[in-house]
């Protein structure tokens, strides 16, 4: 036990990764630029390192010298891509009140997202997380823990409360937020058609939760209510003295 901890290990030395420099860190970021928008318009498997090298501006020996190869490349694109958005979630989901509020915007950002920029990474992230390439799909995968779990622990926690239905098991509800809106966005990519986000949001986001709320009527209207309450409360009553 001390040898060990007096001697370190050469493994874990010989993997750390070399420090960037500024000038690398630039080129890092403009290669995955690159790379985003070749993987968008040609999708993972037509496109090529080449295409990229060229959208880049670079040799294709210089792609190769930050990445091994066109799946390590396409992973870091959707990781990068997830962490902006999953980050965006983090932030803006808690300080909503309410499970409907929380709900409706997350339909809608979801929406927004994946459609903002034409159905390129849309369509990337939901062929690839169901592809052949068992890597890419589990990159993909626990991207998409980390982008679900704003909603997934308010669900749970409403759920624990009462608040929402607790005959089903929350993988079940997550695939009923989720998998209404993949359906939305699947047509889109295949019809070419962007649909009318703010009214597709207010649909999706009343139907969903009209699936969320207890069997009891009664009580599905008053958790609404106590949420609109709270959430109008908290618009007019001034902060507390000394805040």
């Amino acid at each position: 036990m001390s040898q060990a901890s007096t001697h370190p290990n050469p493994v874990r030395t010989t993997l750390r990764p070399p420090a960037r420099t500024a000038r690398s860190q630039s080129r890092l970021s403009d290669l995955l630029s690159a790379a985003r928008s070749v993987f968008s318009s040609c999708g993972y498997q037509r496109a090529t390192m080449a295409q990229i090298a060229e959208a880049a501006g670079v040799s294709e020996a210089t792609v190769f010298t930050y990445f091994a190869g066109k799946r390590e490349l396409c992973i870091q694109v959707i990781t990068h891509w997830y962490d902006e958005i999953s980050s965006e979630l983090e932030r803006d989901v808690p300080r909503l009140h309410g499970v409907h509020a929380k709900l409706s915007h997350v339909v809608r950002a979801h929406l927004v997202t994946l459609l903002a920029d034409g159905s390129g990474m849309c369509a990337l992230v939901l062929g690839e997380g169901r592809a052949a390439e068992p890597e890419l799909a589990a990159a993909i995968a626990e991207c998409k823990r980390r982008y679900t779990a704003p909603l997934m622990d308010c669900l749970a926690e409403a759920q624990a409360q009462g608040h929402i239905r607790q005959d089903m098991p929350l993988r079940l509800l997550r695939e009923l937020v989720y998998g209404s809106m993949e359906h939305v966005l699947w047509d889109a990519i295949e019809s070419a058609r962007r649909p009318r986000i703010d009214e597709t949001a207010e649909q999706l986001t009343e139907l969903i939760w009209a699936a969320l709320m207890p069997r009891d009527a009664s009580l599905a209207a008053l958790s609404r209510f106590r949420d609109e309450v709270s959430q109008a409360l908290r618009h007019v009553q001034p902060p507390p003295t000394g805040a």
